[in-house]
């Protein structure tokens, strides 16, 4: 029995699994690595590629414009990648947002910034408080109680002439360290330069440009250009300038990020030279007929847009954008070439058909008939055209100011030189 119960036992003792060491003790972060990232609003449109690089410059201020992939995720290579789909994000407190400058355009931005949920802080030259009220905007008569406030974004909506002395009358030293300056004004070099040299260097910066207005923007941002330059931010400051620029995206605009230099280098050709060309038309009085076509009615549209700027806009596009001289000069050059197509070709006619009396003879349906003189024994033309003896007054009337032959006669007017043919008789 004994010997039955010690072999029991020893098969027991064989069969029992031998123990294992003890496991140590983990944390939640110690068997999942967490990773820095910054909230942004949440929008199903508004992902970023989640392979970009993590930062690796710690809080550096950066001088940068990127320029790895055309588009809106496009990102400074100071942004890490967010661990989380944004729109698994949890709610952020929305940005508080000042406003310096609030006329026309800049209540038309501020009432996207308010679609988008975000506190708008405006202050003015002028005095906006009962516009506010209405709308859902708080307004400051000085831009020391503004900046009491302790904006999250500093956005400057001056006009182009006056935002240097608007920007210098700033008390930068009652704003948050981590403050972010943004500009929309419609040429990009200068307020950089600008921001670089008179903002405190912790003060990030970010050249941006809404390419649409309250008129063309009336109905809708939706692939609406919007251009953005990030001059200088800081790792602490990445969350508030992507969540600054999400209003944008969410908004359906078409994202361009761009430098400052190129961004100035575009808009002298296309921006400037509308304003330019609208401006000329708005002196020619145009107006709508019974017979429009397309194109002339899209010169009056062009026309009623630009002039509805302000000439201070438009002297500002010119004055610092230093590439609009030269579409000035441009722009001088192809009138002139065209005036010279239109005249050359004029003068070759007038000379045959006038001084070389080339049209003698014509030929109709085969038969050469001899032409028939007018009333003043003088060679009717077929194109009407004018006598020899009157060259030199058609000649004088296409000749540039100060060039112009001089006559003791009373030079004819054009209706006349032109309509002396009227005096022929049947050419046939």
């Amino acid at each position: 029995m004994a010997s039955s119960s010690s072999s029991f036992l020893v098969r027991f003792i064989l069969a029992k699994p031998a123990p294992q060491p003890a496991k140590k003790a983990t944390s939640f972060s110690s068997q999942r690595p967490t990773k820095r990232h910054y909230p942004v609003i949440a929008s199903p449109q508004n992902r970023i590629n989640q392979t970009e690089p993590h930062n690796t410059t710690g809080n550096r201020l950066q001088h940068h414009s990127p320029r790895h992939r055309r588009g809106f995720i496009t990102r400074s290579a100071c942004v890490p990648a967010p661990e989380l789909p944004l729109m698994d994000r949890p709610e952020e407190a929305p940005l508080k947002i000042g406003m310096v400058g609030f006329g026309k355009f800049g209540q038309f931005i501020a009432r996207g910034l308010k679609r988008q949920g975000h506190a708008v802080m405006a202050t003015s030259r002028s005095d906006y408080t009962e516009y506010c009220k209405q709308n859902g905007f708080q307004f400051f008569r000085s831009m020391d109680a503004l900046c009491e406030e302790n904006p999250d974004i500093m956005l400057i909506c001056s006009s182009i002439l006056s935002t240097e002395s608007v920007v210098r009358k700033i008390p930068f030293h009652k704003l948050k360290p981590d403050t972010i300056f943004v500009d929309v004004l419609s040429v990009k070099q200068f307020p950089r330069n600008l921001f670089l040299e008179v903002l405190p260097p912790q003060f990030g910066i970010v050249c941006t440009h809404p390419m649409f207005g309250p008129e063309s923007g009336k109905d809708g941002w939706t692939d609406l250009p919007f251009v953005y330059d990030l001059v200088r931010v800081a790792s602490s400051q990445a969350g508030n300038y992507e969540r600054f620029l999400s209003i944008f995206e969410r908004e359906g605009c078409k994202m361009v990020e761009m430098s400052c230099e190129e961004h100035d280098r575009h808009a002298a050709g296309s921006q400037f030279i509308t304003h330019t060309i609208g401006r000329i038309l708005s002196h020619l009085n145009l107006e709508s007929t019974p017979i429009n076509t397309k194109g002339y009615e899209t010169l009056l549209k062009l026309t009623e847009n630009t002039v509805s700027d302000s000439f201070d806009l438009y002297y500002g596009l010119f004055m610092y954008n230093v590439n609009a001289t030269e579409q000035i000069e441009n722009l001088d050059r192809a009138f002139e070439t065209v005036k010279q197509k239109l005249f050359g070709r004029l003068h070759d006619i007038l000379r045959k058909q006038i001084v070389e009396r080339i049209p003698a003879t014509m030929e109709v349906n085969g038969d050469r008939r001899r032409m028939k003189r007018n009333s003043d024994n003088h060679l009717a033309s077929p194109y009407f055209l004018p006598h020899s003896q009157d060259i030199s007054y058609l000649t004088a009337a296409f000749a540039p100011s100060g060039k112009t032959a001089s006559s003791s006669k009373a030079r004819p007017s054009m209706q006349s030189l032109i309509g002396r043919g009227n005096k022929s008789e049947e050419v046939f």
